[in-house]
């Protein structure tokens, strides 16, 4: 995430489903989609209530798709959200840089306990940070201890600061400098936090080991093989890719809503700086979880998981892998990645033999959005626990 949000789900079991999907009679898909489609509506419906200004929700269920959209793309306009619309899908970009790493290391370019140092020599320096210590694995899971960033970029702070640095440039040195100024929170592989700046440690190592830019790499691998024509880094390009909706971000509780459209996202990069739609996240979704990605042993890996710690009081039971959340529900749980940036939040789930998915994106981010997420997530319980 671009923002290090808390958030929280229903659901209390932390096993995951097993199994291959059974297919439907073709009498029943009719009942399916509708039902979906209620689901959906109905929670479009109580996020507009809560207060957001713009929502659009899709399922996919094997190759069939139930979309809709409510609320308004631009305040000022009242033009209506589209069902198609392009938006930054913030942290979900850690999943694509996880499949990236997993396929160098399937391809024995690098090993998951390699050292940091190693690949990225002098860079993890400073404040007692030692990339000696660190292994790719403790990047890609949050357990590496390495301060996040991001709590320090003046961006997310207040509107001032939004406004102030909405267009600025970084290199990704210069964002892991920002983390090393602070002491490491724990010891290598102690605990589990999240932070931004392990993703953009592994965007770093990608291009030393390929002699490429982590998004191009991505896109190579993952986006044009999957046929994601509508995914993308913009990197210092501020705008998103039409058609899309204006964004919206309440910086403290009871005030306004600052337009956070235009962004320049290399604050982000290979931790939360792609654009996609859901249509293709639900695509990349299925893919992955249907093998389509990764080799069976990296696959493995991806889904060995460690306990949230820091999200425990939000939601009990939530694990993370290399790249991937596994979220408890009442039917056994399923994989996603959620993402926030200013303005934009997004949600998704995948049921594990990636039959399944639902992916929702919200136009506006409020003070206080414990509420909204809560709903957020409650639709991917609904629909793929029906």
């Amino acid at each position: 995430m671009f923002e290090n949000k808390r958030w929280m789900v229903r659901g209390v079991a932390a096993t995951v489903a097993t199994g291959l999907a059974v297919a439907a009679p073709a009498a029943a898909w009719a009942g399916t989609d509708d039902r979906d489609r209620a689901e959906l509506r109905d929670a479009v419906g109580d996020l507009r209530a809560l207060g957001v200004t713009g929502v659009q929700a899709q399922v996919r269920d094997g190759r069939r798709d139930v979309v809709v959209s409510g609320g308004v793309a631009d305040v000022r306009t009242r033009k209506a959200m589209m069902d198609d619309g392009r938006f930054r899908i913030g942290s979900d970009t850690k999943t694509f840089v996880a499949v990236v790493v997993l396929q160098l290391v399937g391809e024995g370019k690098l090993a998951l306990d390699d050292q940091v140092d190693r690949l990225l020599p002098g860079v993890l320096r400073g404040s007692g940070n030692e990339g000696r210590g660190v292994t790719v694995r403790q990047l890609l899971q949050h357990t590496s201890g390495i301060y996040n960033y991001t709590d320090d970029l003046p961006q997310l702070a207040s509107a001032e600061g939004f406004r102030a640095g909405r267009f600025q440039h970084y290199e990704p040195r210069e964002l892991v400098s920002i983390a090393t100024r602070h002491e490491p929170l724990f010891e290598p592989g102690a605990h589990w936090s999240y932070s931004n700046t392990n993703y953009v440690l592994a965007g770093m190592i990608i291009e030393r080991v390929t002699g490429r830019s982590w998004d191009d790499q991505v896109a190579a691998r993952v986006l044009r093989p999957l046929g994601l024509r509508d995914t993308s880094y913009p990197g210092d390009d501020p705008g998103i890719p039409r058609p899309s909706a204006h964004t919206y971000h309440q910086f403290a509780p009871r005030g306004p809503l600052v337009d956070t459209t235009r962004l320049n996202t290399t604050a982000a990069g290979p931790a939360g700086g792609m654009v996609s739609t859901t249509a293709d996240i639900a695509r990349f979704w299925q893919a992955l979880q249907r093998g389509d990605l990764l080799r069976p042993r990296e696959m493995t890996a991806m889904h060995h998981t460690v306990l949230a710690e820091t999200f425990q009081n939000e939601m009990p039971g939530l694990r993370y892998g290399l790249g991937i959340f596994h979220v408890p529900t009442d039917c056994g749980g399923y994989w996603g990645h959620p993402g926030d940036v200013p303005g934009t939040s997004m949600v998704n789930g995948v049921t594990p033999d990636g039959h399944k998915v639902v992916v929702l994106y919200r136009t506006t981010g409020l003070a206080d959005s414990g509420a909204v997420d809560a709903r957020s997530f409650g639709l991917i319980d609904e629909v793929l626990c029906h």
